[in-house]
Order: C-alpha cells, then structure tokens, then sequence
C-alpha cells in the first residue's frame, strides 16, 4: 500500500514540476515581451507596421518589392511625414524589425501557453479547481492581441505616436497576465499529494504582513501603468531635475491642475503625470521599508524574510535607476534598464505576496483517504502490484 501511495506522490510531484515549470517558461516570455515593446517605444518604432494580420503577419518581407511595399505604407501615416521624412530604406528595416520582433514574441506567447495548456488537460493533469484560472489566462492574452493592435491603430491617422491611454492600457495588460502566470506558477502544488503525507502546515502569515505584500503588487501595478504615461507623454524628457521639479518640490497647482475637466490632468498633464509618478515611487519606498520591518518583526525568519529583503532591494535600486534616468533625459540604455528593472521588481513582489498568502488545500481535489477520490483505482491497482 504504501509503495502505491509514494509511487503516486512521485508521479504527481512530476505533474507538478512540468506543469510549474512550463508556466515559468510562458512567464520568461512575456517578460522578454515587454522588454522589447519597450525598446520598440523608445526607439519609435511601433507604427512601423501599419496592418494587422494575426497569420500572414508572422512573416516579414522576404525579398526588395516586399520591403518597400511595408515601406509605402509606412509612408502614408503621420509619423513619418512629420518625423521621419527622407527616411531610407534600410533606417526603416531597423524599426520595422523592433516592431516585428515584438508582435512575433506574442505569438510565440500564444503557442507556448495553448499547446502545452491542451496537452495537460488531455492528460487529467491538471485538477479542475485549477482550470479556470488558467482558461482566464489563455483569454487575457487573446484580449492583449486586440489590445495591442488597437493602440497601435491610434497612431495611424490624426497622430503621430499612439495614445498615451492605449499604450499604458496595453503594458498593464501584459503586466497582469504575467501576475497571474507567475503566482499561479509559485502557488502550484499537488494538494492531493500534499495531503497524503501532511505536509500542508503552512501557517498563514499575520494579516498586516499579507496586506502589505498583496498593497506592495497593487501598488507596482499603478506604478507601471503612470510609468507607461510618462513614456506615452514623453515627460520623461521635461522637467528633468530632482528632487525639485519645475522649481519645487511640489510644482504650483496652477501648472499642475489647469487641465479642464479636472481628470484630464492626470493622463494628459506631462508635469502631473511625472509628478504623480515621482510622488508614488516614494510612497513605495517606504512601503517596501515598512514591511520588511514588519515581516522582521512579526514573521519567523525564512523564505517570508527572504522575499521581502529581495523586494526591499529592487526598489531602492529602481528608485535610484529612476532619478538616474529623469537625469540623463531618459537615455535609451537606462530607459530600457529602469523597464527590466521594474519587471524583476514586480516578479520578487508576487513572490512575496504567494509565499506570504500559502495555498489552501480545496476539498474538492483531495480524498478523505488512500483509497477514496479520484486516483483510487490507480491507487489500487498500483497496491496489487507492489
């Protein structure tokens, strides 16, 4: 019996680690995925391709007619009439490759979720408490395609960048599915197995530890979504001192809220916007500051600790790289460093956040005993055998 029972433990240990480790694989895409959409805004790039085709669109040109057929087309927008008239052949094949780049990942993103998605579900690999999580996943990264062509269809009529909403819209997105991927991922565990052997004595963490982890992802997201504003705005080039800006610590309020309606200041204002985005990176800090003093306090020293110091870290590291980039007037290698750095900043924070929340074992998943619940026959005629 018991060779029966640590057979099954073993094969679903297995399941568990090709499951974690294919959503670890997904979750390095996407991170690569916003790198180079970063580099593909910062370089101006994203109105390179002015068509949508979710097929055909996989291939690039692939002889001279080809190329400059994508290059007439590029002609015709705003964007290259007012910034990059005279324009050669061979500068449009560098942008047009960022943008290719950018759009080919997601399909790879696409492919490397759905096809091992299917297969584990053919296989009964994954329980069915689990499934919707992962089918919401799989929609939220169908939606980022539409998403995503929908930011780059604002740029290529009355404008000659893509909307600043549509843009943060678009890298908050992305963000989110990559949240879910990457705590799904920390979190997956075979309850069933756990629960054969005891092991699931994870104590939860005190509450203020909890709330300060899942505050700190809350907070990163908000972060990311004003980040992509001021790259959207282009504020990242004004108002380029610290710790004063435009003067002052705290720019006049007729600068800052002139705006009508009120709300508009805080999309379209570029000194609100980097205002806000300055004044939310100290709040931050000092959350970060805060809960690794209380996690020090209040939880046993371990992985809890461990996570918080490693979150604690990035963020004193990318406030620093965030003063050093508004300094050097948003220089591409430190624009695209601060991005990278803010996505590991984010990654250390839900794994915060799940090592401080564990997983609860579902009722519904595991059996009251050996020999009751879904695996049971398995589980006896593996006893026979032994």
């Amino acid at each position: 019996m018991m060779t029966a029972i640590q057979a099954l433990y073993r094969e679903d240990l297995d399941h568990g680690r090709a499951i974690r480790l294919w959503l670890y694989v997904v979750a390095a895409f996407i991170f690569a995925m916003v790198l180079v959409g970063g580099a593909t805004r910062l370089t101006e790039s994203g109105l390179s391709i002015t068509e949508w085709r979710p097929v055909t669109g996989a291939l690039p040109p692939l002889n001279e007619a080809q190329w400059q057929t994508e290059f007439q087309r590029y002609q015709a927008i705003p964007q290259y009439r007012q910034m990059n008239a005279g324009m050669r052949l061979a500068d449009f094949k560098t942008i047009y490759w960022w943008e290719w780049a950018h759009r080919i990942i997601g399909r790879i993103i696409g492919v490397a979720f759905f096809v091992p998605f299917a297969w584990f579900l053919w296989r009964g690999w994954i329980p069915p408490n689990r499934r919707a999580g992962l089918w919401m996943i799989l929609a939220l990264g169908a939606l980022q395609g539409a998403i995503g062509w929908w930011m780059v269809a604002s740029g290529l009529a009355d404008r000659i960048e893509v909307s600043q909403y549509r843009l943060a819209t678009h890298l908050v997105l992305a963000c989110l599915i990559y949240v879910a991927v990457v705590w799904t991922g920390t979190r997956w565990q075979d309850e069933r197995a756990q629960s054969l052997f005891g092991k699931l004595d994870k104590a939860a963490q005190p509450v203020t530890v909890r709330a300060g982890a899942i505050g700190l992802v809350v907070l990163l997201l908000t972060q990311i979504y004003l980040g992509a504003l001021v790259a959207g705005l282009r504020a990242g080039h004004a108002y380029n001192t610290w710790p004063l800006i435009d003067g002052g610590f705290v720019p006049q309020s007729s600068r800052l809220l002139f705006e009508v309606p009120l709300w508009r200041n805080f999309f379209e204002n570029p000194l609100t916007v980097q205002f806000d985005h300055r004044m939310l990176g100290y709040v931050i800090g000092l959350l970060v500051l805060l809960q690794l003093f209380n996690v020090a306090k209040l939880a046993k020293r371990g992985p809890i600790f461990t996570s918080a110091a490693l979150v604690t870290a990035a963020v004193i590291v990318q406030v620093a790289l965030g003063i050093w980039t508004l300094l050097s007037v948003a220089a591409l290698p430190l624009a695209l460093l601060h991005q990278a750095i803010a996505m590991i900043t984010l990654s250390l924070a839900v794994v915060h956040a799940a090592t401080a929340i564990p997983p609860r074992v579902s009722v519904r998943t595991e059996p009251s005993s050996p020999w009751g619940g879904p695996n049971a026959r398995a589980m006896r005629r593996r006893a026979k055998q032994s």
